[in-house]
C-alpha cells in the first residue's frame, strides 16, 4: 500500500506503516526527525494527488485547535483561520480512497464538519489525556488496543519553551501502531 503522512516531521507515523512492509512516505515543510525513513520537505499539496493509497494527515493546529479561542477573532480578521481550514479541505478533498485528518478540538468541527472519532492517548497505552479528533474517509474508526490508568494531562502542562509546539503536536507510538494495524489491508 502506498502511504503518505501529510504534516508529519517526526516520522513516527510514517515509520509505523513502513515496519508493516508499506511503502510509507511522510511529507512536511520540516526536515525529519528520523532521516531513515522516506521524507519529502515541500509542500504536501504539490504531491497529495499522486496515487496514494491511504493519507494520514496532520494539519497544523495553530490556527484552528480551541485551546486558543482568545485569540480566534484576531485569527478570523486577520484570513490565517480561513486560509488553515481551506488547508484542512484540500486535505480532505484529495484524490484519495483512504483519508484520515488528524487534530485536537477545533474549528474543523463548527466550519468544515464533525470527526467521526475523538480517541485518547490511555485508550492505546499511554497513561495521558489529549482529546484527538479523526474525520475519516474510506477507514474504519480505531478500536482501544491497550487501555491505561495514569489519566495524566502531560501535554496540557507543558511548560513554555522553543520546542513546545513540537512537542505537543507528536503522535503518541500507540496510536500510529493501531493506525498500521487497524488500516492495514483497507
Amino acid at each position: 500500500m502506498r502511504v503518505l503522512v501529510a504534516c508529519e516531521y517526526s516520522g513516527i507515523v510514517r515509520d509505523a506503516f513502513a515496519k508493516q512492509g508499506h511503502y510509507a512516505v511522510s511529507c512536511d515543510l520540516l526536515e525529519s526527525e528520523r532521516p531513515k525513513g522516506i521524507h519529502i520537505k515541500g509542500d504536501v499539496l504539490d504531491v497529495i494527488n499522486q496515487g496514494w493509497d491511504l493519507i494520514i494527515a496532520h494539519p497544523p493546529c495553530t490556527h484552528l485547535a480551541v485551546s486558543g479561542a482568545r485569540y480566534f477573532a484576531a485569527k478570523k480578521s486577520s484570513g490565517v483561520q480561513a486560509e488553515a481550514l481551506a488547508f484542512v479541505q484540500s486535505l480532505m478533498d484529495a484524490d484519495c480512497p483512504r483519508i484520515c485528518v488528524e487534530n485536537p478540538i477545533s474549528i474543523i468541527s463548527s466550519q468544515i464538519r464533525k470527526p467521526d472519532q475523538i480517541i485518547q492517548p490511555w485508550q492505546f497505552g499511554h497513561g495521558e489525556t489529549k482529546a484527538t479528533c479523526l474525520w475519516l474517509k474510506g477507514l474504519p474508526k480505531l478500536f482501544p488496543t491497550n487501555i491505561v490508568e495514569g489519566r495524566e494531562q502531560r501535554v496540557h502542562k507543558m511548560p513554555p519553551s522553543a520546542n513546545r509546539w513540537k512537542e505537543r503536536s507528536r503522535t503518541y507510538e500507540g496510536i500510529a501502531l493501531a493506525m498500521s494495524e487497524q488500516w492495514n489491508n483497507n
